[in-house]
């Protein structure tokens, strides 16, 4: 058994945030029921068709589920959607503000018919303040974060490559159904799990807002340096490649002076005495060491920082890291099928001893749907007349 059989999870999801949450319920044995549009479905697989044709956001998000696709503007569709949800645990819906309540699936309305039900609502803003019904894509909350902001180079700040704060937002709401899954266990009743974007990611930006308020001053735009710590990030060996280390105290910075750079009297240069002076002439010190590196390549800089105890890290690429010789020797890839073919996808980070998770299909638009319809009563034609109305 996987650790969520027996659970049930109907999800009105779109985009990232919603779908990553299930997914993980999904890998470690949840039964995750996906509601979409009839035709197009999720607008996430039309993100692009990188992937055997198939958009590469929908393949990681959204394998291990069932798709049902429903017009929830037909009262038929509707009708379908509540005798599901009253074999449902977990409901979960990042939908527009306040499309839920219109349809009578918030949680005040839902708890008072289905006690034991879990409702997830994942939103921009949340469901009060004066920025509920704004819209909110992932880069717009990445700025009202504050995390553009403190991203990039000095002159021109950037978005983070990847959707933080919609993974952010899904990973907490994640944790918040299995907290309110155990607290379900005792009390038997279900709960509210509300996570909004602005706030899960204004979490992580944790370090920055205490620096910043506190200190008087952000901390500073310095690309893929640390704005903190010195020398940490990347700097350029004698082949023209980059190696980033990063060092956490005074011992390994005189170990780093005389192992790595051979200049052990650079230790005790007053300029880098400490690590806010090293900050504060960063220019300076990166320059010394660019050119203690001049004569080495990077496979050579990692070796020595490595014999140093020095911590580093390549400058990989997408391919790097997919062919990464750490992830192939703990076996992390798996392969997955869909309707398009085999693809491989990377295990849950998570790993619990003695249980794999199950990594199912990428479900087709609607690929569940008769089944889904006959476990609920539906005879055929009945599906048939709603399938020619377009309610399904």
């Amino acid at each position: 058994m996987l650790p969520l059989d027996g659970i049930t999870v109907v999800s009105l999801e779109h985009a990232v945030a919603a779908p990553f949450c299930t997914r993980q319920l999904a890998d470690y044995g949840a039964r995750v029921i996906k509601v979409e549009r009839p035709g197009s479905g999720d607008f996430a697989r039309g993100y692009d068709e990188t992937v055997l044709g198939m958009s590469s956001h929908f393949v990681w998000l959204n394998r291990g589920k069932e798709s049902l696709t429903l017009d929830l503007k037909q009262a038929a569709a509707l009708a379908v959607l509540e005798k599901l949800i009253k074999t449902a645990d977990v409901l979960v819906q990042n939908l527009a503000p306040g499309a839920a309540s219109r349809m009578g699936l918030d949680y005040a309305t839902l708890a008072e018919k289905h006690p034991r039900l879990i409702v997830a609502d994942i939103s921009g803003y949340g469901d009060n303040g004066p920025y509920r019904d704004k819209k909110a894509y992932d880069i717009l909350i990445q700025a009202e974060a504050g995390l553009v902001g403190i991203t990039g180079g000095p002159t021109e700040p950037a978005r983070c490559g990847v959707s933080v704060a919609d993974i952010a937002a899904g990973m907490y709401a994640y944790s918040g159904i299995l907290t309110a899954l155990i607290q379900r266990g005792k009390t038997g009743r279900g709960t509210r799990v509300e996570v909004s974007m602005l706030e899960a990611l204004g979490e992580w930006m944790g370090y920055a807002l205490n620096f910043g308020h506190y200190g008087g001053k952000a901390p500073g735009r310095n690309g893929a340096a640390h704005p903190a710590i010195a020398p940490y990030g990347p700097h350029r060996a004698g082949d023209g490649g980059e190696v980033i280390f990063g060092l956490q105290n005074e011992r390994e910075w005189t170990i780093f002076c005389g192992e790595v750079l051979g200049q052990a009297e650079l230790a005790g240069d007053e300029r880098f005495a400490s690590n806010s002076r090293r900050v504060a002439n960063r220019a300076v010190l990166t320059g010394l060491i660019e050119a203690a590196l001049a004569g080495m390549s990077c496979a050579q800089v990692v070796d020595k920082l490595d014999a140093a105890g020095i911590a580093s890290g390549r400058m990989n690429d997408i391919e790097d890291v997919w062919n990464h010789p750490q992830l192939k020797a703990r076996g992390r890839w798996r392969d997955i099928g869909s309707s398009a073919g085999t693809i491989q996808a990377l295990l849950p980070p998570a790993n619990l001893e003695g249980i794999a998770p199950s990594m199912g299909d990428i479900p087709a638009v609607g690929q569940h749907t008769e089944q889904l319809l006959s476990e609920l009563g539906y005879g055929t034609g009945e599906i048939s007349a709603m399938r020619g109305s377009g309610a399904i």
